[in-house]
């Protein structure tokens, strides 16, 4: 897969981004239309959807943090190692006090979508092994 990345980040013109791993494609785009305004995701026929406010909340966290952070990615209602991505986005400690998914059963995968975003916008440096992937802000 190419790591070029197509469209301009609406529900016409969606950017086309890989995961982590680089072993499968997704599209994202803003919907502003949603209260509040959402980041969705569309894998397949699964759409997936999260508050926009994550990637500024999650690049935040990340620079305060200041090194490397363990992804984490899990689906909801799965066990997520502390101190990841993943447990920062459904912990009752971050900005919005719990998950950051807005569609109760498609809350989770949070790094595994959000992460490849905020590296598309310039906000973080994502790493692209096979397993085990990190994350910094920039």
């Amino acid at each position: 897969m190419s790591d070029v990345v197509y469209g301009s980040g609406t529900k016409d013109d969606p950017w086309k981004l890989q995961t982590p791993p680089r072993t499968s494609e997704f599209e994202v785009w803003k919907d502003e239309t949603t209260d509040p305004p959402a980041l969705v995701v569309q894998v397949g026929k699964t759409q997936l959807s999260y508050q926009w406010r994550a990637l500024e909340d999650a690049h935040a966290m990340l620079k305060e943090h200041g090194d490397w952070m363990d992804l984490g990615n899990a689906d909801e209602g799965k066990h997520v190692k502390p101190g990841t991505l993943e447990a920062w986005a459904r912990s009752e400690d971050n900005p919005v006090s719990g998950y950051y998914g807005l569609r109760k059963g498609y809350r989770g995968r949070f790094a595994n979508y959000v992460g490849p975003t905020l590296e598309l916008l310039g906000l973080a440096e994502l790493e692209h092994n096979p397993r085990n992937n990190r994350i910094r802000a920039i």
